[in-house]
């Protein structure tokens, strides 16, 4: 958090630009899995098959898209958001805020709602901690990096979270081969 140059709009927002490749695929996987693919999908692969994670699947495709198609376009235009794309493609303020007004809300009781609920669930389960708390205490956390630090401290955060998910990923992993194994 205080590395990072948060006094111009790209030092902020797009980490003064100089981020290598390595902490921006981690953040954007780290951003993309989270405490509800752990909880919510696990349990639903569990209950359901293979075509729960063949969903997620289809993921590979539209990220290569965004990334060799419309990355470029972005890039050469300046463009640091997509209702800033949605503004000069189309023109007009009142289609760049009523899409920056949805994309908030949808993300807030779709996304957000459910990483903080799910988040404070094993909290609550592996600390006994109150389900309130948890989740005043995970959005204190997040507030601070997120306002003291910029993308920068996001990018960070996010990396070390990636090597600590996949880390506990493989021993659970591990651990249920070895459990099933035992069993037999």
């Amino acid at each position: 958090m205080f590395k990072s140059n948060r006094g111009t709009v790209s030092g902020y927002f797009l980490a003064g630009r100089f981020m290598t490749w390595l902490p921006v695929g981690a953040s954007l996987f780290a951003s993309n899995i989270g405490s509800e693919h752990f909880i919510g999908l696990a349990g639903s692969g569990a209950a359901g098959g293979i075509g729960v994670g063949a969903f997620e699947f289809n993921a590979i495709m539209l990220l290569q898209l965004l990334g060799w198609v419309f990355l470029p376009v972005y890039i050469a235009g300046g463009i640091c958001t997509l209702p800033e794309y949605i503004c000069r493609r189309f023109g007009g303020k009142r289609l760049r805020m009523w899409l920056s007004v949805v994309s908030l809300l949808l993300y807030i009781f779709t996304k957000i709602s459910v990483n903080l609920f799910s988040g404070a669930l094993f909290i609550r389960l592996a600390l006994g901690w109150n389900l309130y708390l948890a989740i005043l205490l995970m959005l204190g956390m997040t507030c601070l990096c997120t306002i003291t630090g910029g993308l920068t401290a996001v990018i960070y955060t996010d990396t070390l979270c990636t090597f600590l998910m996949v880390t506990g990923s493989l021993t659970v992993m591990g651990l249920g081969n070895f459990v099933c194994h035992a069993t037999k």
